[in-house]
């Protein structure tokens, strides 16, 4: 079973985001980079599914160069082949992204899907347009669940779980299919210094796909970044003798909104 995994470089969780003077992008110039944590999640469950049924995983991702540490991550972790689709490091819409990821999973002959299990994570963590994965499966005519807990695959068909309240929904698909994956459906594992060395002078399968602009194309006009609060955080009480003053504060917050 041939597994492809899409990942995306994202600014550290938790960063502050600061902006460029015209609004336009994210000053990167003290930022750390990293995968989003879904996608984590992504590359151990494709890992776990080819060790039991045999096969390979592909780590794809599309960015800028430096995107190939993302990369290299997912091959530190035991993935077997990367590809960046590489671009001048401009962000590329889910509409835009999702066509570059279909031409790199087409079959050369461009007549069918070149990997049996297509996986994803649910959102990513900057944008979180939760679209990707499922423009992949409409353009390759593939079955699609999304917000994905637990896989099973067995004899060409895939039996995936979503959590709904109180309960959870079950569906059953034919592979080859599209699946977008929730953080907590596994345990990322740790790449050993000896992977990642090996990672980073493994060869990576670049290409450069073109940008295509279809109608309805969205226009950036700016971007803003949240407020910061930096005050002291305000201890209202310990224990039970704090529960009045709880209660008095959200009390405060429900009559705002």
């Amino acid at each position: 079973m041939d597994v492809l995994t899409c990942i995306k470089r994202v600014p550290d969780t938790g960063a502050k985001i600061v902006l460029t003077d015209d609004q336009q992008s994210v000053d990167t110039s003290n930022l750390g980079f990293t995968m989003s944590p879904h996608e984590e999640c992504v590359i151990e469950e494709a890992i776990q599914q080819v060790e039991e049924h045999g096969g390979s995983v592909t780590v794809l991702t599309l960015g800028p160069e430096e995107a190939a540490e993302q990369v290299r991550t997912g091959l530190a972790m035991d993935a077997d082949e990367g590809v960046l689709l590489e671009t001048d490091g401009a962000e590329w819409r889910p509409r835009a992204t999702a066509g570059a990821i279909v031409e790199a999973a087409r079959e050369p002959s461009g007549d069918g899907v070149e990997f049996d299990l297509l996986l994803f994570g649910n959102e990513s963590a900057n944008a979180a347009n939760y679209q990707v994965g499922v423009r992949v499966a409409e353009e390759l005519g593939l079955p699609c669940v999304t917000g994905i807990k637990t896989l099973d695959v067995d004899d060409g068909t895939a039996v995936a779980s979503r959590e709904i309240t109180g309960g959870e929904e079950v569906y059953e698909v034919d592979l080859p299919a599209v699946v977008t994956v929730k953080e907590g459906i596994n345990a990322p594992r740790y790449a050993s210094m000896r992977a990642k060395m090996k990672a980073r002078r493994a060869e990576l399968d670049h290409r450069e796909p073109e940008q295509e602009s279809g109608p309805g194309t969205v226009e950036k006009v700016r971007l803003e970044a949240p407020e910061q609060d930096d005050s002291d955080a305000e201890i209202l009480g310990e224990g039970a003798e704090a529960v009045p003053e709880i209660v008095r504060v959200l009390t405060e917050e429900v009559e705002v909104l």
